[in-house]
């Protein structure tokens, strides 16, 4: 994920805490403070994750090597910031998600999807199983009687064996019927087109021009584009012919700023916003930190924004910055213009760029899976656009079976407040290693990503405290959950 924030560039949520644990002369670690993917220019839905509507019960994982182990699956609820509801199915088996955590609406380059050559057939599951098609609907496709949590199993497991390399196998016979014949079915789809995108993020330029062109793109029936609050008078939205535009139909239109001749130096925003049901299909990344991404399986009517900004000024350098995520090259592109009549230096990540006047470079930051970043990008007359994020891009790879798991004294940076009661119990695995029982605490939707190392960390660290190690706990106000 990312999120870029500057002058004319509204924030569309609030920085999350860290969490973590230090102990002195003993365990020391943390995890990144992390801003939302709300990111200028970029669109799309931003949603909170609820619980399951649809509690599907045990699935059976088998691993590439042999290994198994079940797992609680379901059909996730979300709340659309602005009105809506979402519902979703996981596509990140072995990662835990995180109840209350704000999600954002992606493509599937930016997401664990781009290099899955089955993820057409994930949105043809999608399109042709629960909750799409009723449970009833789809137990006469099979031959069976099936009830809401056996067709969402049946439909999560074929997912699974998709989106995981595993094969997944619901523990009720008759939700297993359905996953063989969705999987026997499935063709290649094309990806869904987003709910609502703005780009670039950002445009720079001279007073006296339009400056632009911003793409809206929508599946929705038409958009209301408009200049936010604070701009100075008599900048407006135009198209091509300099004709103003308050409005936008289905697909891709380009609009620009019109900034008036005589414009003291300064800058505005442009908001697009519309009500529309989201496509099946689409991706859906934590933007809290790490959290298994979801995939959406259906829509409400929902309300979702864009935002881009615009600066101008009579001389020197006019920068303006656009970061896009690359899952496949497993980073970050900067990509850096000056419409301005002077050349730009800034310094990123400890290395200088010169961007000359009318030039447009494009920078590569890589990335680790998992790694959270942060950088500002600076300019003359206060311009400032500070990038914030950790990069998702994967399915967590398989662990140890859970059976063999030996508990870890390393913490999680995402601890489970105690008091918090979990919603599934069975046997769970993740890239650390799940344990084998019932889970007591914790906020898990199901079990996967949770492990029961959590009491010996806390007697670990309780133990500290008594021999003075001076354990100090940072807890985010956050629940953990599964599937």
């Amino acid at each position: 994920m990312f999120s870029v924030r500057g002058r004319g560039a509204a924030r569309l949520a609030a920085a999350t805490l860290v969490s973590g644990l230090v102990a002195v002369g003993s365990i020391a670690t943390a995890g990144p403070a992390l801003a939302d993917d709300g990111a200028s220019g970029s669109g799309g839905v931003m949603a909170k994750l609820g619980g399951m509507t649809d509690d599907a019960g045990a699935v059976e994982i088998t691993e590439k090597n042999g290994d198994k182990w079940p797992v609680d699956g379901g059909l996730f609820k979300m709340e659309v910031e602005g009105g809506g509801t979402l519902f979703t199915y996981c596509i990140d088996l072995r990662t835990g998600a995180k109840e209350d955590f704000d999600y954002k609406e992606v493509g599937w380059d930016e997401s664990s999807l781009h290099d899955n050559e089955n993820a057409g057939k994930i949105l043809w599951i999608l399109e042709n199983a629960y909750p799409k098609l009723s449970a009833e609907a789809l137990g006469g496709k099979v031959g069976v009687d099936l009830s809401k949590q056996e067709a969402a199993a049946g439909t999560q497991a074929a997912i699974w064996t998709l989106s995981d390399d595993v094969t997944a196998t619901p523990k009720e016979e008759d939700a297993k019927k359905l996953t063989d014949y969705l999987l026997e079915k499935a063709v290649q789809l094309d990806e869904p087109t987003a709910s609502l995108s703005v780009s670039p993020a950002t445009v720079a330029g001279k007073a006296g021009s339009k400056l632009g062109p911003i793409t809206v793109d929508t599946n929705a029936a038409t958009a209301k584009v408009s200049i936010a609050p604070g701009a100075p008078a008599g900048v407006a939205v135009v198209d091509k012919d300099g004709k103003p535009v308050a409005e936008v139909a289905k697909g891709k239109t380009e609009v620009f700023f019109d900034v008036p001749a005589g414009t003291a130096d300064g800058s505005a925003e442009l908001t697009a916003e519309a009500t529309t049901k989201v496509s099946l299909g689409r991706a859906f990344v934590s933007v809290d930190g790490p959290s298994q991404t979801l995939i959406l399986a259906g829509s409400s009517e929902s309300t979702v924004t864009g935002k881009a900004s615009a600066t101008w000024a009579k001389a020197g350098a006019v920068p303006a910055v656009t970061v896009a995520k690359d899952c496949a090259k497993g980073g970050l592109e900067v990509i850096a213009s000056n419409k301005g009549d002077e050349a730009w230096t800034f310094d990123l990540k400890g290395t200088s760029h010169t961007i000359a006047p009318g030039e447009t470079k494009t920078i590569a930051v890589p990335l680790a899976e998992d790694e959270a970043y942060k950088f500002t990008i600076t300019g003359p007359n206060g311009f400032e656009e500070t990038v914030e994020g950790v990069l998702d891009c994967e399915t967590a790879t398989p662990g140890p079976k859970p059976s063999e798991t030996t508990p870890t004294t390393e913490p999680s940076t995402e601890p489970t407040p105690s008091t918090s009661p979990s919603t599934s119990t069975g046997t769970t695995g993740d890239t650390a290693g799940g344990t084998t029982g019932t889970t007591t605490g914790g906020g898990d939707l199901a079990e996967t990503g949770s492990s029961n190392a959590t009491p010996m960390i806390a007697g670990i660290a309780a133990a500290l405290v008594l021999v003075g190690g001076g354990a100090v706990f940072f807890l985010r106000k956050k629940k953990t959950a599964g599937h």
